[in-house]
């Protein structure tokens, strides 16, 4: 006892000996954190000042509204419905409602932990021109190197799945509109395709691609919606609810990854021109997405039931109408805009790791970034598991990414005394108790690590290796209705 009587005594001294440090430096925090956080670099766009500023610059709140909705979900709202049938309606409602705002909150971390990387990296006169702040190099400035290594693992392969799955669906979704193709020749046509997206330098430049996605989403899950009301219930329909437990886990992970869209939120808020808002923004666009998800995975689930187990893509319980082929047209323009956001990580590590990503010259990063859209191109025609791989992604990937790492090093940067005093973002919880700020992190880390990565891998990788071994590597025409 008097080891720790000592020691907090000379805590106490310490902080007492450099209060006039301390409160000069606390003084300049406060009189600076709106500049700090309202500032962002732009050097990219006197550049590429060839096409409007309305359709290609964007760093308003609204804009970074409009990409947060658009890569929050796309692809995953036409297998939505078959978690519902996985987990019954009452868990899959209640499960979007938590990992949600889950999402929010590690969101919130995330942007903490950016603030005061900003703040510290600009006290030291460090310039961002031309570069874009990614999530592993805050975690290296606050954390060191190995907390780099493991973000930067893990955040890129999450991004390498991602936009691999955007390539998958792709082709799936081709199918319904044209099945004089298979979904992998459908797959081949999208890769050569998806090759454009190499053209967009930085977020800054989404804005019209992120309203487009935004409003495509928007269509696809009302027709969903009306479309499955106006069918009505299918013939002898039943609502059974979890049967398995590995499909109850598959589906909860399947959610988990519909929620994991904050991946992007440091390219995001580096994007911005008032950063600090983007806590907020995130919380507008998980709001507008459940009032999109909830209402289209609950009328395909009462209009189709248990049949949804058979099949991942919800346009396949559709009939073919002018409306299906309109919804599925607009998902593949999504799926477009999609690949374009999950690749961008990759591209600017890429540039990092080849000493490119200052190059006054776009071209040559735009050259240089093919290799990586070709690697994507072969992951998605080895593995054309669609809906499987979400589940996959979701429960290894996501679940470390954007929920156990950020929240493991909210707690461990700001359980320093010194650092929690001259933090930016001050605890919002429980009249500014970081306790309860910790408590809800641990929370977050707990409950992802056993239901996500524990029960929801096992499930998710039983039945990757189940399709596997059904279809093979390289399947033709996964889950294809056999023609008379």
């Amino acid at each position: 006892m008097m080891d720790g009587v000592m020691s907090h005594g000379l805590e106490l001294e310490i902080v007492s000996s450099s209060f006039a440090r301390n409160e000069h430096r606390a003084q300049t925090v406060s009189g600076n954190a709106e500049q700090t956080l309202d500032r962002t670099d732009h050097g990219d766009r006197n550049r590429i000042s060839l096409l409007s500023p309305l359709i290609w610059e964007g760093d308003s709140a609204f804009d970074a509204w409009l990409t947060a909705s658009s890569v929050q979900v796309a692809p995953v709202l036409l297998t939505l419905p078959s978690s519902f049938a996985q987990l019954g309606l009452a868990s899959g409602i209640g499960l979007q409602v938590l990992y949600g705002f889950m999402g929010c909150w590690t969101c919130y971390v995330i942007t903490a932990l950016y603030a005061d990387y900003r703040r510290i990296k600009e006290s030291h006169n460090t310039s961002y021109q031309n570069h874009t702040i990614q999530w592993h190099e805050v975690l290296q400035g606050l954390l060191g190197p190995r907390w780099m290594a493991l973000g930067l693992f893990f955040n890129t392969t999450y991004m390498i799945c991602l936009a691999a799955i955007q390539m998958i669906a792709s082709g799936s979704i081709a199918f319904y509109i044209n099945d004089h193709y298979s979904k992998r020749t459908w797959t081949m046509i999208f890769g050569a395709i998806f090759l454009l997206t190499t053209l967009i330098p930085t977020a800054h430049n989404y804005r019209l691609w992120s309203f487009l996605g935004i409003l495509m989403t928007t269509y696809t899950s009302w027709y969903l919606t009306i479309a499955a009301v106006t069918h009505g219930q299918a013939l002898n329909v039943k609502h059974t609810g979890p049967k398995k437990l590995d499909e109850y886990f598959m589906g909860a992970a399947n959610i988990l990854y519909t929620f994991g869209g904050h991946g992007f939120t440091v390219e995001i808020m580096h994007a911005m021109w008032k950063p600090k808002k983007y806590k907020l923004v995130y919380v507008y666009a998980v709001l507008y997405i459940f009032s999109l998800t909830i209402p289209s995975a609950s009328s395909m689930y009462w209009a189709f039931g248990d049949g949804l187990l058979n099949n991942f893509n919800a346009f396949s319980f559709l009939p073919k109408t002018k409306f299906r082929s309109a919804a599925a047209v607009a998902m593949l323009m999504h799926e477009f805009i999609q690949f374009s956001f999950c690749s961008l990580p990759i591209h600017l590590v890429w540039e990092k790791l080849l000493g490119l990503h200052h190059s006054r010259h776009f071209y040559i990063r735009a050259i240089a970034r093919i290799p990586i859209v070709l690697f994507l191109w072969l992951i998605s025609l080895m593995f054309p598991f669609f809906g499987t791989i979400n589940s996959v992604v979701g429960s290894l990937l996501v679940s470390a990414a954007v929920y156990i790492i950020p929240c493991l090093a909210h707690m461990t940067y700001y359980w320093s005394f010194m650092t929690r005093e001259n933090a930016i973002e001050q605890p919002i919880l429980c009249r500014g108790s970081w306790r309860a700020m910790f408590l809800v992190d641990a929370f977050v880390v707990l409950w992802v690590t056993i239901l996500g990565v524990g029960l929801g891998g096992w499930a998710s990788m039983k039945n990757l290796i189940q399709q596997a071994h059904k279809f093979g590597l390289f399947s033709t025409c996964f889950n294809c209705p056999k023609k008379p």
